[in-house]
Order: C-alpha cells, then sequence, then structure tokens
C-alpha cells in the first residue's frame, strides 16, 4: 500500500489550499480515507474522514472552513481547505487502515502566516 500526499505550500492568513493524496496497493473504493495533521510538538491529529459511501466528518477546528472529498476512478482524495488560520500550519497526512493495518503517506507541509 502506498500514499502520496501534496499540495502543501506557504499562504496567508485567509487563503485556501487543497491537498490531494494518490493511494496505490487497495481497493480504493472500499476504503475509508482519512487526513491527520501534525504541528511540531504536536501529536497527530484527525482533521477528516471520508467514508467509501462518502460520508464525511471534520474536527470542531476545522468545521465550515474545510471540505474533504474523494474520486474512486482517479484513485484520489482530496482536502480543500478554506480560510486558514495560523494555528492550520501542520505537516498533513492521509491514511488508510487495511486490514487492521494503518498505512500512511509521506505528508504535505502546510504553512499559514498571520
Amino acid at each position: 500500500v502506498q500514499l502520496q500526499a501534496s499540495g502543501g505550500g506557504l499562504v496567508q492568513a485567509g487563503g485556501s489550499l487543497r491537498l490531494s493524496c494518490t493511494a496505490s496497493g487497495i481497493n480504493f473504493r472500499l476504503h475509508t480515507l482519512d487526513w491527520y495533521r501534525q504541528a511540531p510538538g504536536n501529536q497527530r491529529d484527525l482533521v477528516a474522514t471520508i467514508t467509501s459511501e462518502h460520508s464525511t466528518d471534520y474536527a470542531d477546528s476545522v468545521k465550515g472552513r474545510f471540505t474533504i472529498s474523494r474520486d474512486n476512478v482517479r484513485r484520489m482524495v482530496y482536502l480543500q481547505m478554506n480560510s486558514l488560520k495560523p494555528e492550520d500550519t501542520a505537516v498533513y497526512y492521509c491514511r488508510v487502515v487495511r486490514q487492521g493495518l494503518a498505512y500512511w503517506g509521506r505528508g504535505t507541509l502546510v504553512t499559514v502566516s498571520s
């Protein structure tokens, strides 16, 4: 299983970014996919989840600002991030759990300047 996240960068507060993650080695359409983030010195926290049936859930801190979506044909999961805040600065990771094992992408850095 391989995951690769991309789309991070430097953005001013109030701006937007869209993260992408591609996954291989799994039956993509059957799996729940997650975005996590980890800020320096902090634990890795769940940001958003999308199930195989496209049900979504979000951390309270990003509700109304972030949107997770998936494209099963392209085997991609996205995280649209709007109204970004400095506290959103972190490395963002995509994750999938397959047969009880969690697989992580390499992560992509998002830096939000004030």
